[in-house]
């Protein structure tokens, strides 16, 4: 299963400083309350919470302070070959910032080596403008790069030609999920177009989608009850924002949908209705379309609204 989502956000004045600077191939710390130089920099003073805005150069080498290999590297992460995370403190900083070390193998790692930055070829301002660490000589003197001013931090206005002002990072979860036996029972069903829960023998709750377990008072369920496929929408959005590859157009509207027979709410896209016309009490079914396993859509059934403040239109 994958999940991604891109986030987006705003930029101050210190973080835009900071991201202009690398596309410039400059690292910016800032100067804290007691004098220590913050790489990456922060907003506010983490001792005092207090706005900091002094902004200070380090230089483009550093000390690797720990590490840890990484043997079998994933998608989009920084190098495709296997490398070594390291916390790296850069001459003229006091904090350490992660990346990725470059190196034949974990042998050639150690806490105390000299390393420096590798610049990306083409720099957008973002952290992946570093494109990663490589071994550099222990004497920062003997191989300061350009920026390094020998590894003792400078003042700096931070004032850049056409500054970065947001940055989006492409959030993303890959993850294998073994269903166990409840999940399974109900996936096997949603391809036989049918809807499965399971009854707590405790509290008597119906859980939709079963897990196993009750969710109100932890006790093992294993009684099979066939719910829906009807329902009523108990509370929705309209979503008027395009996910990544979403094969629906905006606006759609999603919803937390009661099925018949069910105490928890599940959620499902409501279509086949204008999206103000979307309600609470607005009874609907599940709709499956294609070979897909899972219901495409909820839509309309035509009959009265339920009570609002029924979680549970029809129980059985």
């Amino acid at each position: 299963m994958t999940v991604e989502f891109p986030f987006t956000r705003s930029l101050g004045p210190v973080l835009s400083a900071f991201l202009t600077g690398l596309r410039e191939r400059t690292v910016l710390g800032v100067r804290a309350a007691d004098g220590r130089v913050l790489v990456p920099p922060a907003e506010y003073d983490p001792v005092t919470s207090e706005e900091l805005r002094d902004l200070v150069a380090t230089g483009p080498a550093g000390t690797v302070t720990t590490w840890a290999w990484n043997p079998a590297p994933r998608p989009r992460q920084p190098l495709s070959t296997p490398f070594a995370w390291v916390l790296v403190r850069l001459d003229g900083a006091d904090t350490a910032l992660l990346h990725a070390l470059d190196a034949p193998g974990p042998d050639a790692v150690r806490t105390g080596m000299r390393v420096r930055i590798r610049w990306a070829a083409a720099r957008t301002g973002a952290i992946t403008d570093i494109a990663c660490f490589e071994p550099c000589a222990q004497d920062p003197a003997q191989d300061p790069g350009p920026d390094s001013h020998h590894g003792q931090p400078r003042p700096h206005h931070g004032r850049f030609t056409d500054p970065v002002t947001t940055i989006t990072t492409p959030a993303r979860l890959d993850y294998t999920c073994t269903p166990g036996r409840a999940q399974t029972r109900y996936l096997r069903a949603l391809a036989e177009h049918r809807i499965l829960g399971e009854r707590c023998p405790r509290c008597r709750t119906v859980c939709v989608p079963p897990r196993g377990a009750c969710p109100t008072c932890g006790t093992a369920t294993d009684e099979q009850v066939e719910v829906g496929p009807r329902g009523t929408v108990t509370t929705f959005c309209v979503v008027r924002i395009k996910a990544k590859d979403l094969p629906v157009e905006v606006p759609y509207v999603y919803a937390h949908i009661a099925l018949d027979g069910a105490d928890l709410a599940l959620h499902g896209r409501v279509a086949g209705i204008p999206c103000e016309q979307v309600r609470m009490g607005l009874r609907v079914e599940a709709v499956w379309t294609g070979a897909s396993p899972y219901p495409d859509h909820y839509r309309p059934t035509g009959e009265p609204d339920a009570c609002p403040d029924s979680r549970t239109a029809v129980p059985r």
